[in-house]
């Protein structure tokens, strides 16, 4: 086993996951096994192994073998993280229902966003269809502002470096002067909007959940500009907030005051 420890690595943590592999893949390991493969002293090796004994990850089985423990083989540790997609979806339908409006689940991908899922308000003559699987640029997006908002200044021009000096710099049309204004406009507000800035006709509102698994997730709402009121906004950016409030507590993200 290679002695060199990866930048910012607890060396007695990595000991102690390389005996659980060990264990996995062996089905029980003894004192002298483990000191062999760890390079430590043996008393090093049964401490750690101790260590894991006492937390429930390992048992001392028969000739004082270690094996696999309740926690390691329990159905917390084997069982798997369900998709983005269906984590946020209770809270997609819980939106849905508290404002009777098309609303869907976004993730930023470079500089677009990506209709994760969606629910579409069917009850309104006048509605805003489902774009569930449709990309679009996100400095246009009630979502796509909502996320970036959350970037540092750095992070976000460096996210729009390569964009804006490429060949289609000029058909992006992207203002980065303008949309750091528009994000500063956000984060005080606490939601993000769109007035026809991504499609003619229609008014969105937006608020960023966080990062769960590596993905940036977005809640919105839209809605025909025809029928979109100053008391709509209101409502709908209360809505917004308690909603990804509530999907943040339950998926343990940290929370979030009004702004």
């Amino acid at each position: 086993m290679s002695k060199t420890a990866g930048q910012g690595r607890v060396e007695a943590v990595h000991r102690a996951l390389v005996l659980l592999k060990l264990m996995g893949e062996e089905g029980s390991l003894g004192v002298t096994e483990a000191a062999a493969a760890l390079d430590v002293n043996p008393s090093t090796a049964q401490r750690l192994l101790a260590t894991l004994v006492g937390d429930g990850f390992a048992v001392q089985g028969s000739g004082k073998r270690y094996e696999p423990g309740p926690e390691f083989l329990g159905p917390r540790a084997l069982r798997t993280v369900p998709p983005l997609r269906e984590r946020l979806r209770p809270y997609l339908e819980r939106l849905f229902e508290r404002v009777c409006e098309t609303v869907h689940v976004a993730t930023l991908v470079g500089t677009e966003i990506h209709h994760l899922d969606g629910i579409e308000a069917t009850t309104h003559a006048l509605r805003f269809g489902l774009r569930t699987g449709v990309t679009l640029p996100a400095h246009a997006t009630s979502a796509g502002k909502a996320m970036l908002a959350d970037l540092s200044t750095g992070d976000l021009d460096a996210l729009y470096r390569i964009v804006l000096s490429g060949n289609r710099a000029r058909e992006s049309r992207i203002d980065l002067n303008g949309l750091r204004d528009e994000l500063e406009r956000t984060r005080r507000r606490g939601f993000a909007t769109n007035f026809e800035e991504s499609e003619s006709g229609v008014a969105a509102f937006a608020v960023a959940i966080g990062v769960i698994d590596g993905e940036r997730a977005a809640f919105s709402i839209a809605m025909p500009i025809a029928r979109c009121s100053r008391s709509d906004i209101a409502t709908f950016a209360t809505h917004l907030i308690t909603t990804a409030n509530e999907a943040r507590e339950a998926l343990g993200l940290a929370n979030r005051t009004e702004r």
